[in-house]
């Protein structure tokens, strides 16, 4: 969220056909900074866990059916999957 708001990322059309978590991490590696210095795999359980924590439950809980199987596993256990 910091980096959408504070830091000027953009988020454009960088869409994801992964269906694996190697896959889904590896898109995320791609479009982290150089210097970000976090495992792109946990960096993307923290922004799950930021957006399960923020946004509305009804409609995250449709977003996490929405994805591949293997990718909802990322979602916060709490997000009821």
């Amino acid at each position: 969220m910091r980096g959408i708001y504070f830091e000027g990322w953009h988020l454009g059309n960088a869409k994801s056909d992964a269906r694996s978590i190697e896959a889904f991490a590896e898109h995320v590696a791609k479009h982290l900074p150089p210097q970000f210095p976090r495992d792109p795999k946990t960096t993307t359980h923290a922004v799950f866990d930021l957006l399960w924590k923020e946004l509305d439950p009804g409609l995250t809980a449709k977003l996490i059916d929405g994805l591949p199987a293997p990718l909802r596993s990322l979602w916060p256990a709490i997000a009821g999957r």
